[in-house]
């Protein structure tokens, strides 16, 4: 009897041991907007795949941070972010006034998106998620990762071949001795005209946003006086118009969420004080100055009935997290600088062939502290992001999103805009399964394959503003945008500018040419002898489909001609001898010679 307990105990502490390691392909670490969409496709990419996060809410700053009214991004519906952006107009679509146009500012109350997206992931094969579950350690394992956390009071250990780094804070990456930098970089590092003369170590403000009710007119909301309140810090918004404020960025069931700039909602902080071992006094003061905003508005301003709501519980009732702009940047294969986003043509390195994702938010300059270098931003474009800035240098199968991409301080701040991050985790997961089933590192990275696999599942890689995902064209246009045979055109509007494609303007044989004659040998034949005019024509695209398929040009032109507006479902009728509108010329040339198809390294450079 005493042998057999023994042996039963034995057995119950081998197979305890057991169950502690679970081997996974893709491990995501944060369930912030990059975090649960690298999450969802990765597991749609058919590779098994676990989402950790510390809180008890997936979304990050746009839900468990209360950055919920998101106007980034209008008019880029891209795959998950599309898919998420559905299901708030759905949830609201009843609610008297709830804007559900194609490209209206999206706002939701923060728990609302939270269930959303829970109930998304709930859906997914392949996918396991673990909320309020924190990671202790993490080291490298092979080529793979192996990550420590704990669940249940209990230490698991996680074994993935890919690993995202998808904290606000860049946890992982920090402490796995990624070099880092943090705030300004120097104009001569980056060789961006805008940057000042000499880098500093200041980052942007972190905030503490507040949801707020009407309780009406007769109400008195008004909370406990924080510790330390001074009324002089919020003196910047005496005299603003506050219902203005409040209006401008109103939530559905009469709600307002409360992201005010200067001495209102931001905190100064360094790098160093969102280490983790002063991040909570940090927080706990930013927390503090917050409420102290809320004090001042129901107490100088007379705003008593405005109210902090239970969305979040929380003991003040203030989100679970701050809305976090910038920290520390890891070093990442490539490094994304302003001149990707003014000039990603004009560029050696042609990033932009290389897309994961898109945006068009414009870097925030939020500073409470004086003497901040003042950026004069041009207008600005919307921009690709590219593979190489997600790919951790000199660490295999670390991928990284949110604050810590390796990105300059002056394209930060518009790269970590929730609705941005969010579409680019879907690129982060792409890229994690695609090494994960192909059962390679990252530094065999083939950014066509993730790309296809990118748009199989309807998300943007070139930010063609007029170009909508139920145009029959839009595959055709995105995958010959992101070879740069034609280019995007950019229209100022304030201080954006819209990436066009312009698909009813022609095509002109000068911008065509180069592009041709570098990746088809036959095209410089043709070129020599066809001597196309100033606009290329019909004619001229299926005299070249001809030369380089060699088909007979008659037999191309008559089946052409009949299928023109059938299969191809162009507008406009068939008439050879006019010039070719970029929408017919993009759609027949990932028909016919496919220049998509023609491979790209990690920098763009075409690879033979």
């Amino acid at each position: 009897m005493i042998k057999k307990l023994l042996l039963f105990f034995l057995l119950l502490k081998f197979s305890g041991s057991y169950a502690e390691t679970i081997k996974i392909d893709v491990l995501i670490i944060g369930g912030g907007a990059s975090g649960v969409a690298a999450a969802i496709q990765s597991a749609r990419s058919k590779v098994s795949t676990m989402l950790i996060e510390t809180g008890p809410w997936l979304g990050g700053s746009m839900t468990a941070g209360g950055m919920c009214v998101l106007d980034a991004n209008r008019n880029f519906p891209s795959g998950i972010y599309g898919e998420f952006r559905q299901h708030v107009k759905d949830y609201y679509k009843l609610r008297l006034g709830y804007d559900t146009t194609y490209n209206a500012i999206l706002a939701f109350e923060p728990g609302t998106g939270a269930n959303i997206l829970k109930k998304i992931t709930d859906t997914v094969k392949n996918l396991t998620v673990k909320l309020n579950t924190a990671f202790t350690d993490v080291k490298k394992n092979g080529t793979g990762w192996e990550v420590t956390i704990l669940q249940n009071k209990e230490t698991v250990t996680i074994k993935a071949k890919v690993l995202i780094d998808a904290t606000e804070l860049g946890d992982i990456v920090s402490k796995a001795g990624v070099l880092m930098t943090a705030g300004f970089d120097n104009r001569a590092d980056t060789k961006e005209a805008p940057a000042p003369e000499n880098a500093t170590n200041q980052i942007e403000d972190i905030s503490y946003i507040a949801i707020l009710k009407d309780y009406g007119r007769n109400t008195d909301r008004t909370i406990t006086k924080p510790e330390g309140y001074n009324p002089a810090v919020y003196n910047c918004i005496k005299g603003t118009d506050v219902k203005r404020l409040l209006n401008a960025a109103k939530l559905p069931n009469d709600k307002y969420m409360i992201n005010w700039g200067g001495c209102a909602s931001q905190y100064s902080v360094t790098s160093d004080d969102l280490k983790p071992e002063t991040r909570a006094e940090t927080f706990r003061k930013a927390r503090l100055h917050t409420l102290g905003l809320i004090y001042y508005l129901q107490t100088a301003l007379g705003y008593k009935n405005l109210g902090l709501t239970d969305d979040f519980k929380t003991a003040d009732h203030l989100p679970y997290m701050p809305f976090i702009r910038e920290n520390r940047r890891a070093a990442g294969v490539v490094r994304m600088v302003l001149d990707d986003v003014y000039t990603p043509y004009e560029r050696g390195s042609q990033l932009y062939r290389t897309s994961i994702a898109v945006g068009d938010a414009v870097p925030g300059q939020h500073y409470s502290e004086a003497g901040v270098p003042k950026i004069n931003y041009p207008p600005y474009p919307a921009y690709t992001i590219p593979l190489g800035a997600i790919v951790v240098k000199d660490q295999e199968n670390l991928l990284v999103t949110e604050k810590a991409m390796s990105v300059t301080h002056l394209v930060n701040g518009g790269i970590t805009y929730p609705s941005v991050q969010m579409t680019l985790g879907q690129g982060a997961g792409a890229t994690a399964a695609y090494c994960a089933f192909f059962e390679t590192t990252t530094k065999n990275l083939k950014p066509r394959i993730i790309q296809n696999e990118i748009l199989d599942f309807k998300g943007y890689l070139m930010p063609f503003a007029d170009i909508k995902q139920t145009d029959p064209a839009w595959r055709a246009i995105q995958q010959v945008g992101a070879t740069g045979l034609l280019k995007g055109i950019q229209k100022v509007q304030g201080n954006k500018a819209q990436v066009l494609f312009v698909p009813d303007s022609v095509v002109y044989t000068a911008e065509i040419k180069p592009f041709l004659e570098e990746i088809y040998s036959r095209a410089f034949i043709w070129f020599n002898k066809e001597k196309p005019g100033e606009v290329f024509t019909v004619n001229n695209i299926i005299s070249f489909i001809s030369e380089l398929n060699l088909r007979d040009p008659e037999n191309l032109r008559d089946a052409l001609q009949k299928t023109w507006k059938t299969y191809y479902k162009f507008p406009s009728d068939f008439k050879a001898d006019r010039p070719v509108t970029r929408r017919e010329f993009a759609v027949l040339a990932n028909r016919f010679f496919n220049p998509f198809a023609r491979a790209v390294d990690i920098s763009g450079k075409m690879v033979n």
